[in-house]
């Protein structure tokens, strides 16, 4: 078996009993920004892709990217991630304080990203927490994660959620709030993506409706749902949250 390539620099750190990987630029950028990237259901990692790299290394962005399993970053127990405590309460009261002893970054310097089950793990975070994620990219987001729960009745989600309207309740979508939502919000995903694409729609109608600002892409293509596709669009997604982070500091300087 070939072993995966990975790209930049990259090192594994325990934090509170479970893996995060952290990527280091070779030239950190001087505002102290941070990113959280949050992995999709197959914990696909992002040192896999070149593009992503790429672009984290031409802004001078580390990254810290914990690895939860199959949780669906939510604030239920997944017994294959830990007994006791949920993704949330993980990434809450675990990996934002690491984040600040390590890199001394609070929000709003802290930019949330995430691919497929990391991406409505990212939009639900933000939009739960706007004041603390005001910064927001999510890559094709399994918004509607309840269909899989109809589809499969093996699921892992079974085992969180006692049916598929529990799940569907508590679905990004759901939890944004007219009045209080992330400042800097950006979404996309493959209209060849038949799994996820209209959830990502629907997002956009409420958005639409709430007049709530955001940014998404619904009309590149790229092959469907996976790597290829977050690879095309990693040069995109980065430059977002590079702007969004620099409008942030302006903000509040």
């Amino acid at each position: 078996m070939n072993e995966p390539t990975i790209h930049g620099n990259w090192r594994n750190e325990t934090v509170d009993g479970h893996t995060c990987e952290l990527f280091e630029p070779q030239k950190r950028n001087e505002h102290g920004y941070v990113g959280i990237y949050l992995h999709g259901v197959h914990l696909g990692k992002l040192w896999n892709s070149p593009a992503f790299v790429g672009a984290l290394e031409k802004v001078g962005l580390p990254v810290v990217a914990p690895v939860t399993e199959r949780s669906w970053w939510t604030d239920r127990i997944c017994p294959e991630f830990d007994a006791e405590r949920s993704a949330e309460k993980y990434l809450m009261e675990s990996v934002l304080p690491f984040i600040e002893h390590q890199y001394g970054a609070t929000p709003p310097k802290i930019a949330l990203f995430g691919t497929s089950m990391g991406g409505q793990g990212s939009l639900r975070f933000a939009y739960k927490f706007p004041d603390i994620f005001p910064v927001v990219a999510a890559v094709s987001p399994a918004i509607d994660y309840q269909n899989r729960m109809q589809a499969d009745p093996e699921d892992n989600l079974w085992e969180m959620y006692d049916n598929a309207e529990q799940a569907r309740q508590e679905t990004a979508t759901l939890h944004i709030h007219p009045l209080n939502w992330p400042r800097n919000q950006f979404f996309c995903c493959c209209p060849e993506d038949s799994s996820w694409w209209e959830s990502s729609d629907r997002l956009r109608m409420k958005l639409q409706s709430l007049g709530v600002p955001h940014a998404c892409d619904l009309e590149t293509p790229g092959g469907g749902h996976g790597f290829g596709y977050y690879s095309l669009m990693a040069p995109k997604v980065v430059a977002f949250l590079w702007d969004a982070l620099e409008k942030e500091r302006r903000r509040i300087g």
